[in-house]
Order: structure tokens, then sequence, then C-alpha cells
């Protein structure tokens, strides 16, 4: 019978550790995904939102090449980054409401350079695509997963530090660079699948 019990005790330690090692992954896998949300969103919106006015108004550079070229527009950037920032805006209130303790918690601030920085990543990888000759929707592996990373980053160590650092823990910024590329993947296939965009990539 003590046999039996000690088993009983063994099997309950073994289920214990085991939902706290699932807990373990999975909270910070939903943390990185709930930090970078606003940075995530603008992008597709503004693929699938864009059109009219070129933001380079149709220029070249010295280069004799666009600037930008006709995939960047005035319209897909506005709409892209209020719907980051309204997707923002509901997370602040959701976290409000009912707490959620362990998940990075954005501000206003961190909501509007999320959701703009994303997008002046992408329309940056645009114009050094130009620059290497690469055609609107040429492939460029790394620039085009870690582009909205960077610009978003970027905004924030500039214009919110304090914050930045309060929720970019090392784990946190390992899961955004194990998760950016595989979302993205994701994204365009589906663009591509509905007609959003002319390629999978």
């Amino acid at each position: 019978m003590r046999y039996l019990k000690g088993c009983n005790c063994s099997l309950l330690q073994v289920s214990e550790c085991y939902i706290i090692s699932i807990e373990s992954i999975i909270i910070p896998l939903f943390a990185a995904f709930w930090l970078m949300l606003p940075a995530y969103v603008p992008n597709p919106v503004a693929a699938a939102t864009g059109g009219g006015t070129p933001i380079d108004g149709c220029r070249t550079w010295r280069d004799g090449k666009r600037i930008l070229g006709d995939g960047k527009t005035w319209r897909g950037l506005a709409i892209g980054i209020l719907a980051g920032i309204l997707v923002g805006l509901v997370q602040i209130f959701l976290q409000g409401r009912f707490g959620w303790a362990g998940i990075p918690q954005h501000t206003f601030l961190s909501v509007i350079l999320f959701s703009a920085g994303a997008l002046l990543g992408d329309i940056a990888k645009s114009f050094f695509k130009r620059r290497l000759g690469k055609d609107r929707g040429a492939s460029w592996p790394g620039a085009d997963q870690y582009d909205l990373v960077a610009g978003a980053f970027l905004l924030a160590i500039v214009f919110d530090f304090p914050w930045f650092v309060s929720v970019i823990t090392l784990p946190i910024f390992v899961i955004i660079l194990i998760m950016t590329p595989l979302l993205h993947k994701a994204a365009n296939l589906i663009g591509y699948a509905i007609g959003v965009k002319e390629v999978p990539w």
C-alpha cells in the first residue's frame, strides 16, 4: 500500500511539473504575440487597403529608379497605422478591465510607436530594395520578415526607452525573433490566397 501511495504522489508531482512547464512556454509566447500585435496588424491592413497616391509621388532617386514604388501609398500608410492603434487601444482597455498579470502592458504612446514604426520599417526596406534593383514584391530574406520589428523597436527605443526596456526581456526578444517569420509567412500565404498579395512571400 505504501508503494502504491508513493507512486500516486510521484505521478501527481510529475503532472504538476508538466503543467508548470506548459505554462512557462505558453505564457511567454502569448506575451510576445500580445506585445507585438500593434506592430503585426498595420502591414497586412495596409496591403489590403492600399492604393491611390504613392508616397514617393512617382518620383525617382539619383539612380533613376523609383524612391519607393507604387506599393507604398498614403492611404495604406494611414489606414494601416490607424488599424494598429485601434488594436492597441483595445488591448489597453482589456488589460485595464481584466488585469492579466504577467502580460506586457502597452501605453497609448507605445501603441502609436509600434504601429507607425512597423510601417516606417517597411517603407525603409522598400527604399533599400529599390536601390539594390529589387522589383516590387521581390523576396529579400531577413529584411522582409524583420522590417516591422526593426522599425517598431527603433521608434520605441528613441521615444519611449524606459517602457521598451521594461517589457522587452531577453526571452520575449528571442520569441519575437522566432515567431515573426512564421507569422509573416502565414499572413503572406493567406494574403496570396485571397488575392491581396501578388506573391506568396
